[in-house]
């Protein structure tokens, strides 16, 4: 999903990605999308009706109270448009830093840097960075990484981190940089 006028699927996609697999993020995605693709179809759409739609996606009645908020926001504050400002983004109660720089970075085209679980793990792995949460990540990161490479950061290294440098015993056996690579905090690997 690229543009501007994909932004609110875009960040609803995020929102309800969280701890929830890709595939059925995706599948609820289509099924909310069909009936609901704008702030004020979900402001809409009774709670318990919402909740029915997103159900696979796991914690459903937290998920569909936050995208409630965040269309009743969206409508309020930013006249139904998704902002493109960082700090616009994190004003609303809900919406976190690797949500905001997802739809920054592929809603907008922003250089920013979204880190989830492999991005904040595997350069601490790498020996690149020494950081005990995503946002420490992020600004240490933004220090050593040259910019050019920041759009295609989040998509390169949750690739690598689902099918090589798995969280428990990575498949060092198949990294292409196993030999560059410390280990850090590896204590069992394939």
């Amino acid at each position: 999903m690229k543009g501007k006028s994909d932004a609110f699927k875009i960040l609803i996609a995020c929102l309800l990605s969280l701890r929830t697999k890709d595939e059925t993020t995706e599948k609820v995605c289509i099924k909310l999308f069909a009936i609901a693709d704008s702030p004020e179809k979900i402001v809409k759409l009774s709670i318990k009706k919402l909740e029915k739609l997103i159900f696979s996606s796991g914690h459903y009645k937290k998920k569909a109270k936050i995208l409630k908020h965040v269309s009743k926001i969206l409508i309020k504050k930013f006249n139904s448009k998704v902002p493109n400002d960082k700090e616009k983004l994190l004003s609303i109660k809900g919406i976190g830093p690797k949500t905001a720089n997802i739809v920054l970075a592929f809603a907008y085209g922003k250089d920013v840097l979204p880190i989830d679980t492999h991005c904040h793990r595997i350069p601490n792995r790498l020996g690149w960075i020494k950081t005990k949460t995503p946002e420490q990540t992020e600004k240490e990161l933004e220090k050593i990484l040259p910019k050019k490479y920041w759009n295609k950061f989040n998509g390169t290294f949750v690739l690598f981190g689902k099918k090589i440098c798995q969280p428990i015993s990575p498949w060092c056996s198949k990294c292409p940089v196993a030999k560059h690579c410390p280990k850090t905090g590896v204590n069992k690997n394939r």
